[in-house]
């Protein structure tokens, strides 16, 4: 990668719980590889007072080194201000501030903001830059670049009227809607595997693909998020952004080349291709659910109604099972089922491809034989499994399903990045190809608005009740089309058997 330009990092938020436990920590392993500018200051702001000196030491714990000297010369560049959002004086101290750092080492007006707080507090900071000149438009001279945090709206209005006003006083180029799923090395190795090989693409299309499950499950619960989580629910949370950006990862045509524009106007094209889910029959397409109490081994889990902070009549889902169209040439008449949810035996991404039987059942032994899959897994445990038919050995042609795997491990012996830490270092860069744009923001939010609608607004549509620690309602399985399909399940290691695994 090149080096990034001398530059200024700030961030609004500077004390909150994202700046400690991903910021600052993906900031320090990009600085320990020598990839941040030769000359750089990170400036935390927030309400609370503090001196450069204890700002700096509520990052030691959090920043995972026994190089004491190196991580003594990496605190050295952190600053903190105090500064209330909502007050212009203090928006046009801290520009005076930051000229003082620009000056001292010469970060040639080059300025990054990150917006790690709150949505309601995206358009007010956004503005108070305009009003101290200090956003992209009103720049004289360097970069300014912009990172927003989501949630990108609440709906579709919401996020119209969020990028109008982001665009008021930033250009598009300059706005990094940070989506930390794509930042993830699995994700991006989805890319470099389809466009790599020969021997995959051809098969990617609806000749040869039955269908594609997409499963984002989580194994905890709401936690202490209760009472933003009862606001927004897993539909807005993990499908609406996480899983819609797999999906058109896994769909898209092959770009022209591999610049951030046609990387992110091929996925916008899938966005736009989306069949819109017929809203009058939803439960043909989509399930939604809450998961219930549940005692493991004399421990009691919370059902998500007992949950602190979250009304104890919510409809508010904690699981969603889709089966969603794509309306083009390449995926006519696949079925795409993307499966995310709480409370879920265990924590695992991955991407599953059905491939259609063969015609003719050759060998008597084979009709018992499933689809040959191909696992794309994201996390844990990262890799690729195929699986495939083979004889058994011994007389006669019984045939038994085996796998080949491969696991993202075997390349280095180093762990992968965290996704921030990508993510940082292509903002720095310049390079937005990874980031959410604007029209795939909305697109999305058109797709998922009238399902959300109904459900606020027809008490019929079913909420099912699915124990913590399985794998979610199940009348899920009913949006299969072949009545002899079912969800794959998958395990935490990649290498085992997925179809009946109980974590």
């Amino acid at each position: 990668m090149n080096k990034p330009e001398n530059s200024i990092f700030v961030i609004f938020g500077g004390t909150g719980d994202l700046t400690k436990r991903k910021i600052i920590p993906a900031l320090f392993q990009n600085y320990i590889q020598g990839l941040l500018p030769g000359n750089f200051d990170i400036v935390g702001l927030g309400r609370t007072e503090f001196d450069n000196e204890t700002y700096r030491e509520s990052f030691s714990d959090w920043i995972n080194t026994n190089d004491q000297d190196t991580k003594t010369k990496f605190l050295s560049h952190i600053h903190f201000k105090q500064l209330n959002v909502g007050s212009v004086d203090d928006f046009k101290v801290l520009k005076t501030y930051l000229d003082e750092l620009d000056n001292q080492n010469e970060s040639r007006g080059n300025y990054l903001f990150y917006l790690a707080v709150g949505p309601n507090l995206f358009e007010p900071i956004v503005k108070n830059l305009g009003e101290a000149k200090l956003c992209g438009k009103s720049a004289k001279n360097g970069w300014r670049r912009l990172i927003v945090e989501k949630p990108f709206g609440k709906d579709l209005k919401s996020a119209q009227q969020l990028n109008k006003t982001l665009l008021q006083y930033f250009d598009e180029e300059e706005i990094y809607r940070i989506d930390h799923y794509l930042g993830k090395e699995t994700v991006q190795n989805i890319l470099a595997f389809r466009f790599a090989n020969g021997i995959f693409e051809p098969l990617w299309n609806r000749n040869f693909i039955d269908h594609i499950e997409i499963t984002g499950s989580e194994n905890n619960g709401v936690g202490t998020r209760g009472g933003y989580y009862d606001q927004s629910g897993h539909m807005r949370d993990m499908v609406q952004n996480h899983l819609l950006q797999i999906l058109a990862t896994v769909a898209m045509e092959p770009p022209n080349n591999f610049e951030s524009k046609a990387v992110r106007d091929e996925k916008v094209k899938i966005f736009e291709a989306l069949s819109p889910i017929d809203v009058q029959n939803i439960e043909n397409n989509v399930i939604r659910g809450q998961y219930s109490a549940l005692e493991i081994d004399g421990n009691r889990i919370k059902g998500y109604l007992q949950e602190d902070k979250v009304n104890p009549n919510s409809k508010t889902e904690t699981f969603v099972a889709m089966k969603i169209s794509i309306d083009n040439w390449r995926w006519s008449g696949v079925p795409f089922y993307i499966r995310t949810g709480k409370r879920l035996p265990s924590r695992v991404n991955e991407v599953v491809i059905h491939y259609k039987k063969t015609p003719h059942h050759l060998f008597t032994s084979s009709k018992n034989v499933g689809h040959n899959k191909l696992i794309l897994r994201i996390q844990p445990d990262e890799g690729i499994v195929m699986d495939f038919g083979m004889k058994k050995p011994g007389e006669g042609f019984h045939i038994k399903n085996v796998s080949m795997d491969f696991h993202y491990s075997d390349l280095t012996n180093k762990t992968l990045p965290d996704s921030y830490e990508r993510l940082l270092l292509d903002v720095l860069n310049g390079d937005p190809t990874l980031y959410a744009r604007n029209d795939a923001v909305e697109a999305c939010w058109k797709y998922i608005d009238p399902v959300i609608e109904q459900w606020q607004n027809n008490d019929s549509i079913g909420m099912y009740s699915y124990p913590a620690g399985s794998w979610g309602p199940v009348e899920a399985s009913r949006l299969f089309e072949n009545k002899n399909q079912s969800w794959h399940n998958p395990c935490p290691n990649l290498s085992k058997k997925g179809k009946n695994c109980n974590v």
